[in-house]
Formats: structure tokens, sequence, C-alpha cells
């Protein structure tokens, strides 16, 4: 196995002393065009990243590139190429303008000019034809939001990935003609892997000036120094690297318009958002059983500018006993991280969409069997009774799903209070006495309903006619 300070190629040594020195930071993978015949392994989530990144395998991936430094595939395969020109390619857009597809909300245009970003947007919505005229007369970038929500095998992939990586996964294509620059250098808060559909791109990549970024920034060409690596995307080729990574592109002049796709994931999905989520409640529950957190502060302390050594002091003092109760086991409870991904991520990918909210074979009894259906998309969260607002509200267990979450909707966000209606949680509400029966079915992959974890015959064929009919369960 070579080094992680050599170009590893497959097949062949590096060829220059350049390639080795950029190999620290990206690592190029050719393939021969025998060596895959299938482009993407839908079997599991697992088994679609590894065939997204192949020959690199997820181990490695995880342990070397993720959030550490880019990663360049060349797979030089014409099926895989065909396959991602499948995805997206720039005649989609005539059929899909059919729809009610609006500049700024669907459609960005667009154009790199001295370093700045210039947006050419009309007003309404997007006629296909000037929009083709524009784009040839204008040499603006198209830049086309959540896919996902018109082509069928991004859905597919992309709700995999969601799976997989349990975060959002959202996408957006750029169609760029030649001799042009859509967008200036910048750097995303989002971990990105790009697949290039249509013709060649020219890209250059700059150390990061704020590594794992957590905003999307513009950096001028003058601070962001000589590129890291240099390299033109093809069909077929696939190029991640982390948040935070300077990057601009533009297609070759002499040739046809670009095509690519940026598949992008883990926006605010990092600790320091999961504490503060987590802390909140961890305080809340330490309050009932610590009464010096139920202490008023000092006289005057809010109006103070700056904290004096002994509150100093206090606060570093509350903040080890929770960091103590955490690590003597003390259950952490994350609810609105784990709400905004149920809430807005994709539903099941079905060929036919009623599939997943239809009940499955016979109703559930007592002798039965069970197992969950959809368990990469459903989650039990322990929260108090949301359908009572006094200060004694007892802890409820809620089941959470994705199956009647909205395609259409996907990482577009509500624009107003009809949209937001769209935007309902799905589940069911149980008692607490419920909650070690629900772990039961998502620990095992099967369970008898006459063993699940609940005091009575009639309570356990309730819990199983419940999930049935949210579509949840089906009987083996």
């Amino acid at each position: 196995r070579a080094s992680p300070a050599m170009l590893k190629k497959v097949g062949r040594k590096p060829e220059s002393d350049s390639e080795r020195e950029d190999a620290d930071l990206c690592k190029r993978v050719k393939l021969d065009p025998d060596v895959s015949s299938i482009a993407l392994n839908f079997k599991s989530p697992a088994s679609l990243f590894e065939s997204l990144i192949s020959p690199i395998g997820s181990k490695e991936f995880f342990n070397e590139y993720w959030e550490q430094k880019p990663l360049l595939i060349q797979k030089n395969d014409p099926s895989v190429a065909a396959y991602y020109q499948s995805l997206f390619k720039f005649d989609d857009l005539k059929e899909i303008c059919k729809d009610d597809v609006f500049y700024g909300r669907d459609v960005n245009f667009c154009r790199c000019t001295s370093g700045k970003k210039k947006v050419l947007n009309k007003d309404g919505k997007v006629n296909y034809t000037q929009l083709q005229k524009d784009f040839e007369q204008k040499k603006a970038t198209i830049q086309f939001h959540q896919p996902q929500r018109f082509k069928d095998e991004l859905w597919k992939i992309q709700e995999k990935l969601e799976c997989f990586f349990g975060s959002l996964v959202g996408s957006n294509v750029y169609i760029t003609p030649a001799g042009s620059q859509g967008l200036p250098p910048h750097y995303d808060d989002v971990e990105v892997f790009i697949l290039q559909l249509e013709g060649e791109k020219h890209w250059r990549l700059y150390k990061p000036t704020k590594p794992l970024a957590r905003e999307y920034s513009i950096e001028p060409e003058d601070r962001i120094g000589s590129p890291t690596h240099e390299f033109t995307l093809k069909p077929g080729d696939l190029l991640y690297f982390p948040r935070g990574t300077i990057h601009q592109a533009d297609t070759p002049t002499g040739g046809s318009h670009s095509t690519h796709i940026t598949i992008s994931t883990y926006q605010n999905n990092t600790w320091g958002d999961y504490l503060l989520d987590v802390i909140p409640w961890l305080v809340y529950d330490t309050m009932k059983e610590d009464i010096e957190l139920s202490r008023g502060l000092p006289r005057q302390y809010l109006m103070q500018m700056n904290s004096s050594t002994d509150s100093a002091r206090k606060l570093s003092e509350f903040l080890r006993g929770l960091a103590d109760q955490v690590e003597n086991g003390k259950e952490t409870r994350s609810s609105e991280m784990k709400k905004d991904f149920i809430l807005n991520r994709l539903p099941p990918y079905m060929s036919n969409t009623s599939d997943c909210l239809t009940q499955a074979g016979k109703l559930p009894k007592l002798n039965d069997q069970i197992k969950l259906r959809f368990k990469d998309h459903t989650m039990i969260l322990v929260e108090h009774d949301q359908e009572r607002t006094d200060e004694s509200r007892e802890m409820m267990v809620y089941v959470y799903h994705s199956l009647k979450n909205s395609r259409e909707n996907h990482m577009m966000g509500a624009e107003d209070n009809e949209e937001e209606e769209s935007f309902q949680a799905h589940g069911l509400r149980f008692s607490w006495s419920h909650l070690e029966a629900l772990k039961q079915l998502w620990t095992d992959d099967t369970v008898p309903v006459s063993d699940l974890k609940l005091d009575s015959d009639k309570a356990k064929e309730n819990l199983a006619l419940c999930l049935w009919t949210e579509n949840l369960i089906e009987v083996t």
C-alpha cells in the first residue's frame, strides 16, 4: 500500500514530481473501463456510498479524507460517464421549466466578473427558450437548486445518502458555457461531492483560511495564494472536498458547456451544534435534582460587563458537574437536531410513491412476528407531552418518521404560512411505559408481538396495530 505522502494511482506510478507534491492533500484514482460495469450499488445506504467513492473504501475515506483533504476519483469508465450524464442534462431543463420554476427560488443565473459574482436573474417564472438564449449570449452559469425534486434518480441517490450520513443531503446543478466562470473563489459550510456530468470543468483548490467553516464566504484572489491543486474534471469523475476548502472552476474554451452537480451534506451537524441542543435539556433535568442550580444570580449580575472571579468559578463548577453526570451515564437528549433532520429529509424512494404509505400485508396479531419496514426513516424521541402546556407535563415517547415528507419541498425551506403547514412532523405518541417495547423493535430484526415489553396482551396488540396503521411495521 502506498504511503499517504505518495500519489496513488491504480495500475501505474505517479508520472511527475508535481503530482507527488499535491498527494498529501488530494488523491487521484483512475480505473480501467472494464473495472466496473455497474455505476452505483443501491442495495443499502453503505453499498451506495462505497460504490460512489470506489475504489476507495469507506474506512480509508473517513480516516484519511473526510473533513481533512480533497479526493479526486477519475474512473475513465464509459458506463459510469453515461450514467452520470443521465442524472441531469442541459436538455432536462426544457421539460422541467414547463412546471412553475422561478428565478431566485429555483434558478440563479450568474457570472464571475473581475473576481465578483454578478447575478443576472430576470423576474418571475423561467422560460426555457429565453434561458437558453441568455445562456448562449451572456455566457453565464445556470445554477439549478435541488434537482432531486424533479429527477427520480437523484432522489434515489440522495435519499440513500441521507440514510448513510444521518444528515440532510442537498444538491445543486451548475451548467456553465465554454470560456466562462460562474462563481468567484469561495468556500462553503458543507461537505461537498462533485459529479461531472457533461463536458469538462477546470478546477483550482486552495488552502482553507477557515478550516471546517460554518458559513459561506467569497475570498478575494489576492488573499488565497496559489492553488494547492489544479485539474480538469471529465464526465464520470468525482471530486470531494471538506467544508472550508476554497475553490473556483471554469469551463475551458473551445469545447462544449459543462454540467456538474454538487451533492452536499453536514451543514450545522457538528459537536458544537449538538452541545447547543443537549445542554439545555441537561441543565433543565439537573435543576430538578441540584438545588444549587436553582439559586438566584448575584444582584445586578446581568448588568455587569464582566463576570467576577467568584462567578466564573461558580459557573465552571456547574459545567464540570454536568460533564461528570454525562461521563457517569446520565442520558442526554437531542431533540431539535433530530426533529429537524426527520422533518426535512427526503421520503423513502419508491418507483410508486404510494407504496410506503400503504400498509404491508395482514394485521398483526399476538402470535405474529413483526419487524420495522423503514428503520432508516424512523426515530424515537423522549419529550415532554406536546399536547399539554402546564409546567407538570409528563414525559412521552414519540415515534417520528419521514414517510409522508414532501419531496417537492426538500431543502427548499418554507416561504409562507401555507407552505409551513406541509412541514409538520409525522408520527405517533405513546406513554412512557411503551419505551422499552419500542426499543425492542429498533434493536432486533424481528420481534414476536407476544414478547413486547408491555404489561398486557391487549397493550402489545394495540402497539403493533398503531405501528402497522402508520405503515411502520409488517408481519414476517
